[in-house]
Parts: C-alpha cells; structure tokens; sequence
C-alpha cells in the first residue's frame, strides 16, 4: 500500500567530481589558496590526487568556485550550520482567550492572570470579548469591558492591535514587553 502523505526529501544541490558541468573553474585548494582557473578535468584531477572531492561552492559565479575538500566534512560543516540557525528561531504562539459579555469578576481575574502568564512566557494574546443573541445592543458594555483589561494589563503587555468589532465580537492583541 503506498502512502498519500507527501514525503520531507532534502535534495542536495551542491555538484561535486563528475557531476561538474563547466569547462573551467575557479579553483581553490584544501587550504584556502587560490590556484586560478583552471579547465575542470585538470581540476578534478589534482583533487584525486590530494585523495579529496572537488566541490562546486559557488555555482552561481563565471567561471563557477570550486574548492578541493572532503565532501562528507562539507556536509556535515552545513547540517551544523542548519541545526545552529534552527536552535536561535523562536516560534511565537498567540494563546486566545474568549470571554462573555457578562463575566463575573473572579472569573475575569482568573483570565487575567492566565494571559499575564502567557505573556510572561512571550507569546501573544489575543483577546476576543463575545456578544451572544440580544448583547449586541450593548456594544458600550464590551468596550468598557476590553478597557477595563486594557488597563488590567498595561505593564504586562503592549496592545499591539487596539479593540475593534469584527462581527459579534470585540478583538484585540497583547505582545508581550
């Protein structure tokens, strides 16, 4: 049975030995001299003899920079690379938090206190104040609702997108500081 999920394959993109098509290239060797350019069979050649890979580092280039190197401690020097600038991306969730029209005090502390803690973690908060049925009418009592937790979380958060309706609903963002 094959499998309908699309398959992650990282295709390598860098030429190495034979699969260099140019007729000469800019060459460096395994210590970062540079030899000229020099035609690609002559390149591969001194390659061989140093007993290391010939590898296409800027392809882009006329005539194409080759350098004579261990191929595998080439790949391996990327895949750290890689891993390296994976670790520093920091991912940013925005939590939501959804709250009635006629939430009792205690229960708009509790919430307050768990988006203080969400933006204690920095990531973003997005607040949406929900009219049900006939609330609409009091669109005055959801905006001083959503003032009152704006100014519950002044120090904690910066209102990175003010109070506004969008259907039935009164929604803004925090970002932490």
């Amino acid at each position: 049975m094959t499998s309908i999920l699309p398959t992650r394959e990282v295709k390598d993109q860098t030429n190495i030995n034979e699969k260099i098509r140019a007729r000469e290239v800019r060459l460096i060797d395994e210590d970062g001299k540079q030899l000229g350019i020099v035609p690609t069979s002559e390149a591969l050649r001194l390659a061989r003899e140093k007993e290391f890979d010939l590898v296409e580092i800027s392809p882009k280039a006329t005539p194409p920079v080759c350098k004579i190197m261990d191929y595998g401690k080439f790949k391996y020097q990327l895949a750290k690379k890689a891993a390296e600038a994976r670790k520093k991306q920091t991912v940013i969730q925005v939590k939501e938090m959804k709250l009635g029209l006629k939430i009792e005090e205690h229960d708009l502390q509790v919430k307050l206190r768990h988006m203080k803690e969400f933006l204690a973690d920095g990531d973003k908060v997005k607040i949406t104040v929900m009219f049900r049925g006939r609330e609409i009418l009091h669109k005055d009592k959801g905006e001083s609702l959503a003032f009152k937790i704006i100014e519950q979380l002044k120090g904690t958060g910066d209102l990175e997108q003010k109070p506004r309706f969008d259907g039935r609903n009164i929604i803004m963002i925090f970002a932490p500081v």
